[in-house]
């Protein structure tokens, strides 16, 4: 059901691909879902989260949730790196180089969006708008076999946004990345404990709209507190004229 909440967290697509490498016979290292993920699939991936993962969430969830906007090139640059990294570990995989390429991966990725900040912010807000409109579309009840088309409009509205609301889109963007990745984090944390792993899956069974609302009200609290503690900078006012 929640599309957004799987694929906004950048970080645990890296750590799934880890993860599988050391787990996963030689060919199987990186596996692409065959469906749209499931709210029952995130529970199911929160589940099978190492603690080590689990914390590394937990604290970038905090830092892009705080300060997404004062730092927010070199966490769009992070953001750019890991996924080159992801990608090199894709397309080295059928040549056994998985490392050298995730590395060239990250390097090329991150070369490229420094020098270009504000296009990288385009697309980041294009990737997240993409998930919304795949999410919202699910959500709808429309037809699955068309969700790109939900996808596509997702993209062209936050990727043009992006130009016009260039800080806002970051404050938003950063902020709700930072919410995916606590939430699940902590979620990841908390099902280690069996006592509690069973009557959480229970509530998120029977109330869908939980894990939802989890990962919105902790966007808003880092939207407002971003907002509030980085303030667009104020328009120096003109020089009084000298006197003569």
């Amino acid at each position: 059901m929640i599309v957004l909440s799987h694929a906004m967290s950048i970080l645990p697509m890296l750590a799934a691909a880890d993860d599988a490498a050391a787990g996963a016979p030689s060919g199987a290292y990186v596996q692409w879902p065959t469906h749209l993920p499931l709210q029952g699939d995130l529970l199911a991936w929160c589940h099978s989260t190492s603690p080590g993962v689990a914390v590394l969430l937990v604290i970038g969830g905090i830092i892009y949730l705080l300060f997404g906007y004062y730092i927010f090139k070199a966490l769009v640059t992070l953001n750019a790196a890991i996924l080159g990294a992801y990608f090199g570990v894709v397309l080295g995989e059928s040549s056994g180089t998985m490392i050298p390429a995730a590395i060239v991966g990250a390097l090329l990725a991150a070369a490229a969006t420094w020098p270009v900040m504000k296009y990288a912010v385009a697309i980041m807000g294009g990737i997240f708008g993409g998930l919304l409109g795949v999410t919202v579309w699910r959500l709808c009840g429309q037809d699955p076999n068309f969700a790109w088309s939900g996808a596509m409009t997702g993209v062209v509205f936050c990727g043009l946004l992006s130009f016009l609301l260039f800080r806002q889109c970051i404050v938003t963007y950063t902020s709700l990345q930072g919410s995916v990745m606590l939430v699940f984090g902590i979620l990841a944390l908390i099902f280690k404990y069996d006592q509690l792993a069973g009557s959480m899956t229970h509530h998120f069974e029977s109330k869908p709209f939980l894990l939802p609302l989890s990962i919105f009200i902790p966007t808003l609290v880092g939207f407002i507190y971003q907002q509030a503690m980085y303030p667009a900078s104020a328009t120096p006012s003109p020089s009084p004229p000298t006197k003569k």
